[in-house]
């Protein structure tokens, strides 16, 4: 079939495509800061909630893809490995470390997610309706980050530069492969 420029039905399969890449990336970052500080202290609980609800976007968006044949990303094992690397090393650093982590990655989804909201404009209610449900649970995700310490994190400002760099790199990489 050939897609036309703007056509809506290639944009949703992108936008679903990278929307189920980017929430199987966070399950993986979450996945490598608990492996790092275990589950017991508050904050690792904290990060354990946060992480069931990327597990349950991640699931949403694993079915659309099956009810729609969107091709997944061809770099799933990239982010696998990624986003548990990036989780881990954050972690190691430190708390502070591993929720700059969260709050970067967090801003850059709020951008990507209403970007999406926007170009959706009235089409497709069921995703609109989700994108808009899982940004506002983002933006928890990053003001609980904040509140936990983020900025306190050794070097924040070139760590948030740095990871939200790597996000708008991905989010553009997925999309297209």
């Amino acid at each position: 079939m050939n897609w036309k420029p703007g056509d809506r039905r290639r944009d949703t399969k992108s936008m679903i495509r990278v929307d189920q890449a980017g929430e199987y990336g966070a399950t993986r970052i979450y996945a490598g800061q608990l492996a790092i500080m275990g589950h017991r202290s508050p904050l690792a609980r904290e990060i354990a909630g946060m992480a069931l609800q990327e597990e349950r976007h991640r699931q949403f968006f694993d079915r659309l893809i099956v009810e729609r044949g969107v091709r997944p990303t061809l770099l799933q094992p990239i982010w696998d490995v990624a986003g548990y690397a990036l989780g881990a090393v954050t972690a190691a650093i430190g708390p502070e470390a591993a929720m700059a982590c969260t709050a970067a990655v967090e801003t850059e989804i709020d951008k990507h997610y209403a970007d999406q909201l926007v170009e959706l404009g009235t089409e497709e209610p069921e995703l609109r309706e989700a994108i808009a449900d899982f940004q506002a649970e983002e933006l928890e995700h990053r003001e609980t980050a904040l509140a936990s310490g983020a900025e306190s994190a050794p070097a924040y400002a070139l760590l948030s530069a740095v990871i939200r760099l790597g996000c708008r790199v991905a989010i553009a990489t997925a999309k297209r492969v």
